[in-house]
């Protein structure tokens, strides 16, 4: 199964690509506020660097948030429009989870942070089974640095980009009776490719998203409740349709791959 993951949750954005479990390709860059002009040339990049067309591939993901208003809108956006041009099913993944599972065999409680706006952060809290199970102590939260610290239990690990900006003012307010340790680096921001793993899996489930989607801000942002306000179109609605015209216009003049010639 042939995926294209997009991750935009962060500055930080990555889009992969895996054929099973196997990393096709992958593109990662510093996109700071500009996710809308950066994500597309990246997707196109890594499409002909593999030498496949959209259209065949098995499935898109997204990851779904929470993170970024900005960067979340952007990519789901861009999903949704390769979508409407492909016909391609569409996985959402919650972000905090996709990096929660780059900790394979940790048995202790593992805490994803994420920042999130005026020094507030989002967390959860998953647990590895065992067995390629997963379970979910505590959803998607979002709050102070010192609300996270009193709900942590005893040893949990800590990843992500908000531990690493906020671990003072978290350990500052933990418990007596609670101690936390650090996790692997490369857990710390999330990755286009656990996105695909994630999403693939999704799909051969058969858990797609449908017609109506919204990102998992947890808040919401100011922007969308505007938008609802006024009457007009979503952020994500608007760039849905600006990236179904610009991938119905590069799909019209792409040459067809070498593989699909060859067979």
């Amino acid at each position: 199964m042939k995926i294209l993951a997009i991750e935009t949750a962060t500055a930080w954005q990555s889009v992969a690509l895996l054929d099973d479990d196997r990393v096709l390709g992958m593109h990662e860059q510093e996109a700071g506020g500009a996710h809308g002009s950066l994500l597309l040339p990246a997707i196109d990049q890594l499409l002909s660097k593999s030498h496949l067309r959209l259209s065949e591939l098995d499935g898109l993901c997204c990851s779904a948030g929470p993170g970024s208003f900005t960067g979340i809108r952007v990519g789901l956006a861009t999903c949704l429009g390769l979508r409407a041009a492909s016909g391609l099913s569409l996985a959402l993944v919650p972000t905090l989870e996709a990096m929660a599972r780059t900790v394979q065999g940790e048995s202790r409680p593992l805490c994803p942070v994420l920042m999130s706006r005026r020094d507030e952060v989002y967390w959860a809290l998953f647990r590895w089974m065992g067995e390629g199970q997963w379970k979910r102590l505590v959803s998607e939260q979002v709050g102070t640095p010192t609300a996270l610290a009193q709900s942590l239990p005893d040893q949990t690990v800590m990843i992500g980009l908000g531990w690493s900006a906020m671990e003072k003012e978290i350990r500052s307010a933990l418990p007596e009776s609670v101690t936390v340790t650090v996790g692997p680096d490369h857990a710390f921001r999330p990755s286009a490719i656990q996105v695909a793993r994630m999403g693939m899996e999704q799909i051969q489930q058969g858990v797609i998203a449908g017609s109506v989607v919204a990102p998992l801000y947890v808040q919401r942002a100011e922007a969308e409740i505007q938008y609802e306000r006024s009457g007009g179109l979503s952020p994500v609605a608007r760039r849905r349709k600006r990236v179904e015209m610009k991938v119905a216009a590069r799909l019209a003049r792409r040459p067809r791959s070498k593989n699909t010639r060859n067979r």
